[in-house]
């Protein structure tokens, strides 16, 4: 009965949503065709300040690949952010939306590039490999594993990889230059029409910059053997012009080029080595502009991944040694891109167009002698990738009875051809092939969101989106397992703010979202790793998200915001550490809720403090689903929190410290086994040299705390011919205290 009912819910809550849709739409035109007025617009929010505001919350109802053309069409008051936060009061959607400015990542110390995501409140990144791989991301009681239901795209460029030879969604930031960074626009729960696959926990999309206002020569030294070197710059074709001074016909060049290289604490080097390279023309400005980009990135590295437990406690491991030294990995990615935008009073219009060509190669072996004893249980997991995609929008700005609305329309494409593969090896050696596909996959998606004032204390953002998916798998290795599938999926959205009063707005949302499965895991008959009958998942696997919320400015100097949220899932994609192929698996459905509070307080001119704290419940929606006793969702952290103190004593001296903690998580469905909570600090100390010389200091787990990255609970078998151990836990241990220098010429 409780089934049909929300089921009922739903569908209810969809036509809703469809009708608000459709009458809107069908004023918007019948007001076009009568020659309505045009609708108010505003500037977009200045930022000032030496430092800028750090931290913004700003109205995102359209992609934001083209944001800075588009935030004409805004309808409510400008705003001048003067301090290091604005919550954002009368533009934002919904309590758990934001922006990051980069300015923040630069007082920020960074372990790894991936780290900047936990910038946004909540999240929380790690690694169970090497420095290399794509990085664990938890967020709202979800072990994103690496990325499924996170969607993260960097200048309109989708990071997740569908059907990847690794994870499902597999989202690797290591390319990321994080001096280049402008912004980060976040959201959380599946409330925006924009946001498609892998979006159900949230989504980031990342910017960079079209200018420097000066070059920029960066050096890093530290433990362990990292280096680092950036050199980036910008200058206009034209000659004779300064940056500052380029217009539409004087584009501006952007280039950068990074080299890095580190070893860690492991017990054998890392050898992470890696080259970066950005190239960016870009011309026009906020209103009509255009860019094309070019980024180059490779990467090699040896990896420690997760080890026994027992063998730390023990001492008969040391805690920075492997069981198979061997594991380790190397990839690539050339990104082609452009992006265009225009607009004027009465509308604006954006295209995102890209080309990629993707490379994986990985050696792991996470179970070392359980499935073959002689051998031991490395695999390597290789894919080659060609993707294609673009997105164009165009958003029409009317006045509805002397209500402001926008409405737009989106069209996006994606299509993968992938080369992936499975083989059995040794000391990265191979001697089988356990599988071998050529697959292809195309997304389409078709999106139409609405945004209207209707009173100066209320405004609904009404929003459907219906997505296609088309999957083909061509096995070189069982013809069985050859075949093709489809889906749709119409996912609608509803928004609605009230306020502002005394600096005080309220937010309600839901919404409908999803993520795409593994084609291997929709369309095998057969498992490659055991011969057995495949068991065959669902293309897309749906998730519905509510959210009630509330930002205030109204305590002088204290910028908060509130969120109660809830999370339906039709199934959980959990990564299975025991599979001979280190893959992933469905399992039952699942509900969370939870809470977030985030706080910045400006408690003087010179002294900051920022606290954002989560606190989720997760469960398997039955008791004993799949087969277990218990309704624990392992790897589902129930609580983080993130403190900030930063202070700038004078001009040329400043001090960012900041604290993540993380709080013990089930690692068993019944609960009887449990990772251990961590606490990590990590300080930031610049001085100016002189006017254009500046040095930084970084101190990594500045305690020396021993904590866990991530631990996982498996069977395994550390040697031919010791027993195997039935649910042992494995763990990646975090980094030990280490320091950084870094010396910066700004030319």
């Amino acid at each position: 009965m409780s089934i049909v009912f929300e089921q009922a819910t739903r569908n209810t809550f969809a036509l809703v949503c469809l009708i608000l849709l459709a009458g809107l739409q069908a004023e918007n035109f019948k007001a076009r065709a009568a020659g309505a007025p045009i609708g108010s617009t505003i500037s977009p929010p200045t930022h000032s300040g030496a430092r800028q505001a750090r931290t913004t919350h700003v109205n995102k109802h359209m992609p934001s690949a083209a944001t800075d053309a588009r935030d004409h069409a805004a309808v409510l008051a400008a705003i001048n952010v003067i301090a290091h936060y604005e919550n954002g009061i009368g533009t934002s959607d919904a309590a758990s939306q934001g922006i990051i400015l980069g300015t923040l990542l630069q007082d920020i110390p960074l372990l790894r590039p991936g780290n900047i995501l936990e910038a946004v409140p909540g999240m929380v990144v790690t690694q169970h490999s090497g420095d290399g791989k794509a990085n664990q991301y938890f967020l709202r009681g979800y072990n994103l594993d690496h990325g499924t239901d996170f969607a993260t795209r960097v200048d309109g460029v989708p990071v997740n990889m569908p059907t990847n030879a690794h994870g499902q969604g597999y989202s690797d930031l290591n390319f990321l230059i994080p001096e280049l960074i402008q912004r980060i626009d976040y959201r959380k729960g599946t409330y925006s029409a924009e946001n498609g696959d892998f979006s159900a926990a949230g989504s980031a999309d990342i910017h960079y910059r079209s200018t420097l206002a000066t070059p920029l020569a960066v050096w890093e030294w530290g433990s362990y053997g990292y280096r680092r070197i950036l050199l980036a710059g910008s200058f206009p074709v034209t000659h004779g012009r300064r940056p500052s001074e380029a217009t539409a016909q004087s584009p501006v060049l952007l280039a950068a080029v990074e080299g890095l290289e580190e070893n860690g604490p492991w017990k054998r080097p890392e050898g992470m080595r890696k080259i970066n390279g950005v190239l960016r023309l870009s011309g026009g400005g906020s209103a009509n502009g255009w860019s094309v980009d070019a980024l180059a990135y490779q990467a090699h590295w040896n990896a420690t991944d997760q080890v026994p437990l027992s063998l730390i406690q023990s001492g008969q491991l040391c805690r920075y040694c492997a069981l198979d030294p061997t594991d380790g990995g190397d990839t690539a990615r050339d990104i082609l891109s452009a992006q265009w935008h225009a607009h004027d009073a009465q509308s604006y219009s954006l295209a995102t167009a890209y080309f990629e060509h993707y490379r994986l190669q990985l050696f792991s072996n996470f179970t070392f002698f359980e499935l073959r004893p002689a051998t031991g249980d490395q695999f390597e997991q290789a894919e080659a990738r060609n993707v294609l995609g673009f997105t164009v929008a165009h958003g029409w700005i009317r006045s509805l009875q002397n209500r402001d609305s926008t409405t737009e329309l989106g069209l996006q494409f994606r299509r993968d051809a992938i080369r992936v593969g499975l083989v059995d090896t040794e000391d990265r050696i191979p001697f089988e092939t356990v599988d071998d596909n050529r697959i292809r996959e195309t997304e389409a998606a078709v999106y139409v969101q609405n945004i209207t004032q209707w009173s100066d204390w209320f405004r609904s953002v009404v929003g459907v989106r219906g997505d296609d998916l088309w999957m083909s798998v061509d096995s070189l290795t069982f013809a069985k397992n050859s075949g093709n599938a489809s889906a749709s999926r119409i996912s609608p959205k509803l928004s609605m703010i009230f306020g502002p009063w005394h600096k005080t707005e309220f937010f309600i949302n839901a919404g409908e979202g999803f993520h795409s499965n593994d084609a291997r895991g929709v369309i095998y008959k057969i498992d490659p790793t055991t011969g057995t009958p495949s068991s065959r998942v669902p293309p897309l696997v749906g998730a519905f998200g509510q959210e009630i919320g509330i930002k205030t400015d109204a305590i002088e100097d204290l910028q908060s915001s509130l969120t109660l949220w809830r999370l339906d899932s039709e199934s959980e994609l959990v990564y299975n550490a025991d599979s001979t192929i280190g893959s992933t698996t469905p399992n039952g459905s699942s509900r969370r809720y939870g809470a977030e509070w985030n706080n910045h307080v400006s408690l003087n001119q010179w002294l900051l403090f920022d606290a954002d704290l989560a606190y989720t419940h997760a469960r398997y929606t039955h008791p004993e689903e799949n087969g277990q006793i218990g309704q624990f969702i392992p790897n589902a952290v129930p609580k983080v929190a993130s403190i900030g103190l930063t202070v700038h004593s004078n001009p040329i001296l400043s001090c960012d410290v900041t604290m993540r903690y993380v709080g013990r998580y089930p690692l068993s469905q019944s609960g009887d086994l449990s990772g251990s909570s961590s606490v990590v600090t990590n300080v930031r100390i610049q001085r100016i040299l002189m006017p254009r010389v500046s040095l930084m200091l970084d101190i990594l787990n500045v305690f020396n705390r021993k904590y866990d990255d991530i631990a996982y609970a498996q069977n395994y078998r550390i040697s031919r011919d010791s027993p195997i151990v039935p649910d042992g836990v494995t763990v990646h241990p975090g980094e030990p205290r280490e320091f950084r220098a870094t010396f910066v010429i700004r030319m």
